[in-house]
Order: C-alpha cells, then sequence, then structure tokens
C-alpha cells in the first residue's frame, strides 16, 4: 500500500492511501463483503439391512397467508389452533411477526407426512397452505425412539455449552441422536464472497460442507417393530440378542412417544406428554429392574460351581411357606407350588421354586453369593455402546441381613438387574459357560467374551436342559411357550415391587427370557409391568409369539 505525507502548521502524520483492494484483490469502492453459511447434511441412522431409523427426509408444512383470511381471520385461527392442536395465541403470535407481509406464507407448524388425514383436514380450512419442508424422519416411530432419539432446534443454553452450533441449528436430544452427536452433525461449509453494488457476486474463499457420519446399527427394523408391538401399550422393556455374536437385534422400552410428532410439539403438549401416569417418556431398559425368579438360574449356576447344589441332590421342603427359625419373627418365603416331595434342581427351576434357592443361598452365604454375581459382571460397568446402569447386588452392595440374602437368592430383596446385561448373562447357556460382550454398532468386532468361563460347560449343560424342561414340563411355568415347531428353553420369572406388608398383593413386573434351542441365533428377555393378575403368563405369550412371527 502507498503512504501519503500529510504536513500542517501543528504536526505531520502518514497516512494510507485506502483502496478497498486491500480487503480482498478485486474489491471496489461501492462492494460490501457477504458470508454465506452451508449447513453440513447430517448422519443417518441405519439398521442392519440398511434400513433408515433417522434419516433426512421430508415433513409437510402447514401455514397461513394472511391476505387469504380477510374477514374469516377469527374462525380460521381457530379452527387451524383446534386441528394442530395449538393454542390461538400460538397462531397470532406467528401472524403478527415483523417480516409478514399480507401475501406471504406463514408456517405454523410442521406435520409428519405420515398424518396425511390431519393434512386433508386443514386443507379444507380457507387461507390454510401446505408446503414440504426438509427434516429428520424417524420411521420406525414409536417402536425405535428411546433408542434413536431426536433431534430438536438448538436453545440458548445449547448455545452456551455447544461450540459451532448457531439459532436454528438442530441437535441431537435423546438416544443416539444425542450420544452421536459430534459424528452425525458434520461440519459446516462457508463462502466469502464479493457483492457488487448490481448484485453480482465475486467468491473470495470457500469451504466445502463436511457431510456428518452415516452410522449403521446391529439392529433389524423388523424384530425392533415387533418385539415392540407385543407390548400393546403396556409398560416395560425387551432386548433381542444374537447370543453367539452378542449383536443386539432390537432393544425397545413402552410405552413411547412418536418423535416424528414430538419435535414439533409445543411446550404445552410436551409437558402434558410428561405428566402422563403411564411415563410414555421413560425409557425403561437404561436401568435395572428387580428380576425375580428370572436370576435362579444364574443362583444354581454359582450354587453349582461352588458345590453347594448337586444336581441330584433333593430338599425337603414342606408346604407352600418357609422361615429358617424364630429369629425371621413372622417373615415368611412363599413358594408357588408345593408338589408333595422333595425337590431336586431340575424341579426348582422347572417349578420356580422360591424356597429352594433361598434356602441354596443362606448355604452359600453371602460372601460366596456376592463373588459368585460379580463374576456375572454385577455392579460393574455394562460394556455396551448406549450408557446403561449397571445391575446391583443391594442398595449398599452388602448383603449382611439374613432375610435380605435369602430373598435375594430369588431376585427379590434390593437385587436390580439391567436387561441388556440380563440378556448376556443367559449366553452361558449357549457359549460354554462364557458370556457375550453386547454390541450395537455393525463396525464393533462381533463374538467378543465379556466374561471368560464363568461357568464350566458341563455345568451350565445340566442348567441348560432344565431350562428346556421349563418349558416342556407339563408343569413348567414356561410351557405355554411349548409349541410345535419351535425347541425354545427359557425362564419366568414374577418379580413382586414395593408393597406395604407382607400378605398384601403388591405391583408385579412379569419376566421371560428364551432361545430357540435349535436356531442359537436370537435371545430375548422381556419385562412386562402390572401383571398382577396373569403374572409371567402374558409376558411368555408375547414371547412365544414374537418368536413364531420372526421364523
Amino acid at each position: 500500500m502507498r503512504l501519503i505525507k500529510v504536513e500542517n502548521e501543528e504536526e505531520t502524520n502518514w497516512f494510507v492511501d485506502w483502496h478497498p483492494g486491500f480487503i480482498f484483490a478485486g474489491m471496489e469502492s461501492g462492494d460490501r463483503v457477504g458470508l454465506h453459511i452451508e449447513k453440513a447434511p447430517r448422519g443417518e441412522i441405519f439398521d442392519r439391512h440398511g434400513n433408515g431409523l433417522a434419516i433426512n427426509g421430508e415433513v409437510y408444512e402447514v401455514g397461513l397467508v394472511p391476505e387469504k383470511m380477510e374477514g374469516q381471520e377469527d374462525r380460521i385461527i381457530h379452527d387451524l389452533a383446534e386441528k394442530l392442536g395449538l393454542s390461538v395465541d400460538d397462531i397470532e403470535k406467528k401472524l403478527s411477526a415483523s417480516w409478514v407481509q399480507p401475501h406471504f406464507f406463514v408456517p405454523v407448524k410442521r406435520v409428519p407426512k405420515t398424518n396425511q388425514a390431519l393434512i386433508d383436514e386443514v386443507l379444507e380450512i380457507p387461507g390454510v397452505q401446505v408446503n414440504t419442508a426438509k427434516a429428520r424422519v424417524y420411521p420406525l416411530a414409536e417402536a425405535s425412539a428411546h433408542l434413536i432419539g431426536y433431534v430438536d432446534e438448538v436453545t440458548a443454553e445449547d448455545l452456551e455449552k455447544h461450540e459451532g452450533y448457531s439459532a436454528g441449528d438442530v441437535i441431537g436430544k435423546r438416544g443416539l441422536e444425542q450420544l452421536f452427536e459430534e459424528r452425525l452433525r458434520g461440519e459446516p461449509g462457508a463462502t466469502i464472497y464479493i457483492e457488487k453494488p448490481d448484485g453480482a457476486t465475486i467468491p473470495i474463499a470457500e469451504k466445502k460442507a463436511v457431510p456428518g457420519e452415516d452410522i449403521q446399527l446391529t439392529i433389524d427394523s423388523e424384530m425392533q417393530r415387533l418385539l415392540f408391538a407385543k407390548f400393546a401399550g403396556k409398560g416395560g422393556t425387551a432386548v433381542a440378542i444374537h447370543p453367539q455374536t452378542g449383536e443386539t437385534l432390537a432393544l425397545v422400552s413402552s410405552p413411547s412417544f412418536d418423535p416424528n410428532e414430538y419435535m414439533f410439539m409445543t411446550a404445552a403438549a410436551r409437558q402434558k406428554l410428561a405428566d402422563e401416569p403411564d411415563e410414555p417418556l421413560l425409557n425403561r431398559f437404561v436401568y435395572p429392574h428387580t428380576p425375580g425368579s428370572i436370576i435362579k438360574p444364574l443362583v444354581a449356576a454359582i450354587g453349582l460351581e461352588t458345590g453347594t447344589i448337586n444336581p441330584e441332590q433333593t430338599r425337603d421342603i414342606q408346604g407352600n411357606q418357609w422361615q429358617k427359625d424364630d429369629s425371621w419373627g413372622g417373615y415368611k418365603i412363599t413358594r408357588v407350588t408345593d408338589p408333595g416331595r422333595p425337590v431336586n434342581l431340575q424341579d426348582a427351576l422347572v417349578l420356580s421354586d422360591n424356597i429352594f434357592f433361598a434356602q441354596t443361598v443362606l448355604e452359600l452365604g453371602a460372601d460366596q453369593f456376592i463373588s459368585g454375581l460379580k463374576r456375572f459382571g454385577f455392579a460393574e460397568k455394562i460394556p455396551f455402546t448406549y450408557p446403561l446402569e449397571s445391575s446391583q447386588i443391594s442398595n449398599s452392595g452388602e448383603l449382611d441381613d439374613e432375610i435380605l440374602l435369602a430373598d435375594s437368592g430369588y431376585g427379590q430383596g434390593e437385587v436390580q438387574m439391567n436387561i441388556v446385561h440380563l440378556a448376556s448373562t443367559f449366553t452361558i447357556f449357549i457359549n460354554d459357560g462364557s458370556m457375550i460382550q453386547p454390541i450395537l454398532l455393525q463396525d464393533e468386532v462381533k463374538g467378543q467374551i465379556w466374561k471368560e468361563k464363568v461357568v464350566s460347560p458341563e455345568n451350565t449343560g445340566i442348567i441348560a436342559e432344565s431350562l428346556r424342561q421349563v418349558v416342556t414340563n407339563p408343569n413348567g411355568t414356561g410351557r405355554l411357550a411349548n409349541i410345535p415347531g419351535l425347541s425354545l428353553a427359557g425362564k419366568t420369572g414374577t418379580a413382586e415391587l414395593a408393597k406395604a406388608a407382607q400378605g398384601e398383593q403388591g405391583k408385579e413386573n412379569g419376566w421371560f427370557v428364551a432361545y430357540d434351542t435349535d436356531n442359537k441365533d436370537v435371545l430375548v428377555v422381556m419385562m412386562m409391568e402390572g401383571v398382577e393378575q396373569e403374572g409371567s403368563s402374558a409376558v411368555v405369550r408375547a414371547v412365544r409369539e414374537f418368536f413364531t412371527e420372526i421364523r
């Protein structure tokens, strides 16, 4: 650049002989510098077969053209608000925005393309116009909402916490959308340009947008949809895994919500959903639950490994109730069935005998029982892509109360298990005593062992035979799953939750874990809430139907 010396009576200064080209080469007087930001396409989430679970698609955008409403404003706004689940005030605020002109299209609400019936209804209202807009779409809707999550427009709080976002950007809010936000979001592009007085533009510098990364899961969309449907709106959670590779084929929580709708709900509508008593926003597969009798095969394995149980040895238990001694006061352990004879291990598993397993853990003692459970991964982080809460032995981690120890032996007390962890523990009956590590991403190594040789192949074989008897024996608790064409083995469980006093009816969760002994490629665990009337029968039927439909 050239400097010019300017002298006057008081002082002498040097000044730059200014030209706009000093900013960017080729820039002239009257030109302006412009910046255009190009949003990066968000990465998509696919199932094992390439079917979309979270994709970049289109939605309907319902709006109003003010000049087409003249003379009917109040009625039109009222009718549209009612159809779209909005308040009149919501729509009036949008119409009164400073940018609105009489002939402009004013967006009011976005609606999923699956809701064609609603679109047909609103189009009958004068002044309503429907366009399409790009948006995130979740093809499985409620069936995968808790696993996949959803995206939402960034808030002021998001902008403070996360760098690189601007108003109007979207960010993952739940599930894998949130967990993999950094991989999915991509990098925005930018173009710096010179704008001439006549509107012509000259690019100066450009950075291309980098699309977000696509992610492929081990999930099977059809299994995910079928397993979710088995709840029919009831509360609970379920998982299906490949017991030899660890691939998670389905992972559901019920009841659920439709993320396609939720993204465009008002704050009031979201709060109403959050306040529903059946808690559709609660992700049940994240948390551990009281397992009930479904834990008994693991207790049996610990008993066999320590020599506390001999498979042929019997326990002569009289009646349906038992307590160790008078020190227990009025507390007694109850079993469902008294066969009228001594019971061995197979009897105890087939009939799901609470007393047999309570006596077993009392003989084991707290230290051996806790050690055995820890060999199965209790009280440690579950090695799974999706963050899950660990299974617990008790609230304190100890079993220093005799009644608490006895109750824990049949899955009551304070013991709790996460459903994904539970599924992994049952893979020992297919993998000669080793626990498979569950995986969720297709690029993870398949067939990883989480816990090596937890139980000997001989002892797992003994228990596996009993698990088949649970289904095939006419008195087995899982006999409803004994149908032609399926060779299911498994274990039922009914977990009684907190109640006011012994002898009263508490709320119950029903469990069933099952796998096909002929085709060892799917293992299912399902927990259904509120089964006080039927016990685990409803869950057994649901799992049986699931296996029938996928074969």
